[in-house]
């Protein structure tokens, strides 16, 4: 091989032969794939091709993201900060290429990685040779750019003390306590009191890098309401907590929002439904203002969805038909309930509970005031995680017509 691989690690007060070390590893881990690629014909997923992938998985999922955070979040942005004249004419002329490539290189991982899963656990040979291929070359074309121009212009700009700051930066990122204090790296800022939580952790610091999936206009459908069904077949085969939890968010008469989880029981071209009681703060916020926003969020797919609306009650048939489906116990708990009105102790709670058992028996009667609630949409915003929080985001808004206009959203 042309590019010769360090032994070990360079310091990271020398971060520009870091990140050029950690180029080596992608080459090597590249150079893993392409003998993977070939092995699976002969072999099949056997213990080596197993091997191989959980160690390209290994790579690419967590130090490669790291990698990209460095150029990201530092290098790129303190060569921005310090290039003039012809170096930051090139810097302008390079970056959106440079940051593209990461978003591609994501994405086509994102394909190649669920095509390792199956080979890691030794279920399955399917590698598509085509992706392997283009994930391999962007990659090269890629490091060559940043080697050739990048490098070398932060090892002639940066001073001494810029070289250290970048250095400390990229080992806060992996969570090894930087050589400078505090004060003098921004990841490692100290913030007030009131601003930690457990154990010492800096609240604004509770953030998670997204990178599962993207999200263009090509991918989603046109009806937003059928993009919806898809994805949340896909949180329900992800084994998400929950998929059905959704915040419901109201307003009164005099402006005040509030917001609670509810949990969605039907979903069609009319809208979105639950259930609740008539009576409760969201009912009556709804008879004074009849207008809406539900949240869904899929943390383990790094989705959510928003939707707003007008609210309408259900028929009388459709909340007796959801209502008679509810196990009894759970029939007679929204009749002893007066929702969201005060109650001087749970032994008051039973005691109306065991007084609506006694009446309704074996076959509890539906109150008028519980039923069901539609959310008519005229909104529905279909957002997808990205890494550094640059976000996808597709609207869909309805059109006089009821046809529906789709258009992408700045994060």
């Amino acid at each position: 091989m042309s590019n010769i691989l360090h032994d070990t690690a360079p310091d990271f007060s020398q971060p520009i032969a870091v990140l050029k070390h950690c180029h080596d590893k992608i080459r090597k881990q590249l150079d893993t794939l392409h003998k993977l690629l070939a092995h699976l014909p002969k072999h099949g997923a056997d213990a080596e091709a197993q091997k191989a992938a959980q160690a390209v998985q290994k790579y690419f999922n967590n130090a490669a993201h790291m990698h990209h955070e460095d150029e990201e979040q530092n290098l790129v942005p303190m060569l921005q900060a310090t290039a003039r004249d012809a170096d930051a004419a090139l810097l302008a002329e390079l970056v959106p290429g440079i940051l593209a490539d990461h978003q591609q290189m994501d994405q086509d991982w994102h394909i190649i990685n669920s095509q390792l899963d199956q080979i890691a656990n030794g279920q399955g040979t399917a590698l598509s040779a085509e992706m392997v291929q283009r994930f391999c070359d962007a990659y090269a074309a890629h490091m060559v750019i940043e080697e050739s121009n990048i490098a070398p212009m932060a090892k002639r700009l940066f001073s001494p003390e810029q070289m250290a700051q970048l250095g400390s930066a990229m080992q806060v990122r992996r969570g090894i306590t930087p050589a400078l204090p505090q004060s003098q790296v921004p990841e490692q800022q100290q913030v007030a009191v009131a601003n930690t939580v457990a154990d010492g952790v800096v609240l604004a610091d509770l953030r998670l890098d997204y990178g599962r999936a993207s999200l263009t206009e090509h991918d989603v459908l046109d009806d937003p309401i059928a993009q919806f069904g898809k994805w949340f077949e896909e949180a329900m085969r992800a084994k998400v907590n929950e998929p059905n939890a959704m915040s419901v968010a109201t307003v009164d008469a005099e402006g005040k929002p509030s917001s609670r989880i509810v949990l969605i029981k039907q979903y069609d071209a009319r809208g979105f439904t639950w259930y609740t009681n008539y009576e409760s703060q969201k009912g009556r916020q709804l008879g004074d203002n009849p207008h809406a926003a539900l949240l869904f969020f899929w943390s383990e797919l790094e989705r959510q969805v928003r939707i707003e609306g007008k609210v309408v009650k259900t028929s009388a048939e459709e909340s007796d038909k959801y209502f008679y489906s509810r196990p009894v116990k759970s029939q007679i708990a929204a009749i002893a309930s007066q929702q969201s009105a005060r109650i001087a102790s749970r032994e008051q709670m039973e005691a109306n509970y065991d007084a609506a058992a006694a009446v309704g028996g074996e076959h509890p009667v539906r109150p008028e005031y519980w039923g069901g609630y539609r959310l008519e949409p005229v909104r529905i915003e279909f957002w997808q995680g990205r890494r550094s929080r640059f976000h996808d985001r597709i609207v869909y808004v309805k059109q006089a017509d009821g046809s529906w206009m789709k258009e992408r959203l700045q994060p």
